[in-house]
C-alpha cells in the first residue's frame, strides 16, 4: 500500500466525518436564518478564508484568463446550483428524506458526468459500489422518508414535493460541477481552486437571496441567536475550510466516483451522532443498512491507483 493511498484514506475517513455532522447545522441554520443567505454568508466567508491561507502558505497561483469560464461554471455548479436549491428544499422534506435523495443520488450523478466527460472508465466494481450503496441509504433511511413534510410557517401546496425535487438536483448539479473542476485540480493548488468557487458560488447565492429571498435583507441585521451562529461558524470552519478543501484533494488524487462514495459514510457518522448525543435509537435494520453502506464505500475505495501527476501536490 503506497504513502499517497494512506495519505488518501485519512483524507476520505476525515472527510466522512466532517460532512456527516454538518446536516445537523444546516438544519439548525436555515430554521432561523432564509437558506440562501445563510448559505451565500457561509460560502463566501469560507472562501476568503481559504484564499487567505493559501496565500500565507504560498499555495496562490497565477490565474489565466483562459480558465475564468471554467472556474465559474464549477463555482456556480458546486455551490450556488447545489447548496441553493439543497438549503431551499430542507425547509420541507425531513432530514432522512433529504439525507436519502441527496447522498444516494450523489455518487450516480459524479460516475455518469465521469464517464460522459471521459474522465473515468467503467468498472464493474464501482458498479456494485454504488448499488450496495445506494440500498444502504435505503434501508437506513426508508422508515422514515414517510413523513416528508416538515411543518413550517412558509409551506406552500405542494411544498414536499418541489423540496424532493431540489435537494435531488443539488447531486446532479454538484456531480457535474466535480467532474469538470478536475482539471483545474491539475494545473492550481486545491486549496486555490476551493477558495475562488467557494467564494465566487458564495457571492452568487447572497445575490440570489438578496434579489428574491424573503425576509434576506433583515436578515442581514445578524440578529439570528446563538444557535444558528454557532451552527454558521462551525459549517464555514469544518464544513467549507476543511472539508470542501479536502473533497478538492481526493478529487484530485482519485476521482469523482470514488471520492463521491463519503456519501456512503457520512450518514453513518449522522446515525452515530445522533445516538450518541440525541439518544436516538438505532435498530437492527438500521445496522444492516450502515453494514451494507460500508461495505459499498470499501468497494469504491478499495486498490485506488495513482490519478494523472497533479503540477501541485498540496
Amino acid at each position: 500500500m503506497s504513502v499517497s493511498l494512506n495519505k488518501n484514506q485519512l483524507r476520505f475517513l476525515m472527510l466522512c466525518v466532517i460532512w456527516g455532522s454538518t446536516w445537523i447545522g444546516t438544519k439548525a441554520g436555515i430554521q432561523v436564518v432564509p437558506p440562501l443567505l445563510f448559505a451565500g454568508t457561509r460560502f463566501a466567508a469560507a472562501g476568503v478564508l481559504m484564499l487567505l491561507y493559501a496565500w500565507t502558505k504560498g499555495e496562490s497561483a497565477a490565474f489565466k484568463i483562459e480558465d475564468s469560464v471554467r472556474f465559474v461554471a464549477v463555482s456556480i455548479m458546486m455551490i450556488t446550483l447545489c447548496y441553493g436549491p439543497l438549503f431551499w428544499g430542507m425547509q420541507y422534506i425531513d432530514s432522512g428524506t433529504a439525507a436519502v435523495l441527496e447522498m444516494s443520488l450523489t455518487p450516480i450523478a459524479l460516475l455518469c458526468f465521469a464517464l460522459l466527460l471521459r474522465e473515468e472508465s467503467l468498472d464493474i466494481k464501482r458498479i456494485v459500489a454504488i448499488v450496495l450503496g445506494v440500498a444502504g441509504l435505503i434501508v437506513l433511511f426508508w422508515p422514515s422518508a414517510g413523513d416528508r413534510a416538515v411543518a413550517t410557517p412558509d409551506a406552500f401546496a405542494g411544498a414536499s414535493l418541489w423540496g424532493g425535487f431540489a435537494v435531488a438536483s443539488a447531486a446532479f448539479t454538484y456531480g457535474y460541477g466535480s467532474v469538470l473542476a478536475r482539471p483545474l485540480l491539475r494545473a492550481y493548488p486545491a486549496l486555490f481552486v476551493a477558495g475562488i468557487t467557494t467564494l465566487v458560488g458564495g457571492i452568487a447565492l447572497l445575490i440570489a437571496s438578496l434579489m428574491f429571498e424573503p425576509g434576506a435583507r433583515a436578515a442581514l441585521s445578524g440578529d439570528w441567536g446563538m444557535i444558528a451562529w454557532t451552527s454558521w461558524l462551525l459549517l464555514v470552519i469544518f464544513g467549507s475550510l476543511i472539508g470542501y478543501t479536502t473533497y478538492m484533494r481526493l478529487l484530485r488524487d482519485i476521482g469523482a466516483s470514488r471520492a463521491g462514495s463519503y456519501a456512503f459514510v457520512s450518514p453513518v457518522i449522522a446515525v452515530a451522532l445522533g445516538a450518541l448525543f440525541f439518544a436516538e435509537q438505532v435498530t437492527i435494520v438500521d445496522v444492516i443498512g450502515i453494514i451494507v453502506m460500508l461495505f459499498g464505500a470499501y468497494l469504491a475505495m478499495a486498490e485506488v491507483q495513482p490519478a494523472k501527476p497533479a503540477v501541485f501536490e498540496t
